[in-house]
């Protein structure tokens, strides 16, 4: 059903280590983590418009609070109402609810399409050489095999900490789970800081008393135990950390940029201003006068 998914996630992926493959070594693991930080980016460029179309809903939807706000005071016992006259009032003003939340829709499929295929490199119940005979959707036994050989510092990319040791075993060399730590552990506490600043800035933005918002009150607690919890006792790989961290990076960033305050242009001083449309409307400059009023005693005395 979701081969689509995995053929597409696995393609732009394979793309990414084409290139960094020919530039740092097939087996390379910066190589495979860079396909997969620029498979980040692939997606989150793709997602540029549906975010901006994103930021203008939530700015209509809080000019649109105290409306929305008097709806439900004044349909606070008629839940069929309220939700009749909170459409049309959005329609009215062309905004869509959904539109808020299109962009963290659109990267499920893609999480769940790396998640797949990461797991897919190594399965479960085969030896190294069986996994390296495999194709893994866009990529082929010589991909597998590079892929199962690559180490990010020491640790490979679809292992995580609580993977049996048979299974690290699997990787064409033995793998101890503190090599798997020593990668994962910082990836699940830099992701989980990341989730908690970009929760904390999204809800910034989000109306006080917009229902939206207030599902989202503890996001900044709640989101980031998914990296902690996930990476520490559920099958979340390091590739899959690597890839939380960098999809928050990229939010941070892009926050920053559209969210930013902009400093307002440095008002002139009203005096100065003053000053220099007074001098032409007064007849001429200072200096001028002396000169008129000597000329002036010279006419008196030559008629003397």
């Amino acid at each position: 059903m979701l081969d689509p998914v995995y053929f597409a996630v696995s393609g732009v992926m394979w793309c990414w280590h084409q290139l960094f493959g020919f530039l740092l070594g097939p087996a390379s693991g910066a190589a495979w983590a860079l396909a997969v930080v620029f498979l980040v980016l692939t997606l989150r460029a793709l997602l540029i418009r549906p975010f901006l179309a994103q930021v203008r809903s939530g700015r209509a939807m809080r000019a649109l609070a105290p409306q929305l706000a008097q709806l439900r005071t004044r349909h606070a016992d008629d839940p069929a109402r309220l939700l009749q006259e909170t459409r049309a009032l959005q329609q009215a003003h062309g905004v869509s609810a959904a539109g808020t939340i299109l962009p963290a829709l659109l990267q499920v499929p893609v999480f769940v399409g790396l998640l797949h295929v990461l797991t897919h490199f190594n399965r479960e119940g085969l030896t190294f050489a069986q996994n390296a005979g495999l194709a893994n959707y866009a990529f082929g036994p010589d991909e597998v095999r590079s892929f199962l050989s690559a180490r990010l510092f020491g640790a490979p990319l679809s292992s995580y900490l609580s993977m049996p040791q048979q299974l690290l075993d699997s990787f064409g060399g033995h793998v101890d789970r503190w090599e798997v730590a020593a990668v994962a552990v910082p990836l699940m506490l830099l992701a989980a800081v990341a989730t908690h600043i970009c929760a904390r800035h999204s809800l910034r933005h989000q109306p006080a008393d917009s229902p939206l918002g207030a599902i989202l009150r503890w996001s900044p607690w709640v989101f980031p135990l998914g990296a902690l919890v996930g990476g520490a006792f559920f099958p979340l790989p390091v590739a899959i950390l690597l890839y939380w961290l960098a999809n928050n990076v990229w939010t941070l960033v892009q926050q920053w940029i559209v969210f930013r305050p902009v400093a307002e242009p440095p008002r002139p001083l009203e005096t100065a201003a003053a000053t220099s449309t007074a001098a032409p409307s007064g007849g001429g400059s200072a200096s001028a006068r002396p000169r008129r009023n000597s000329s002036g005693r010279r006419r008196r005395r030559s008629r003397r």
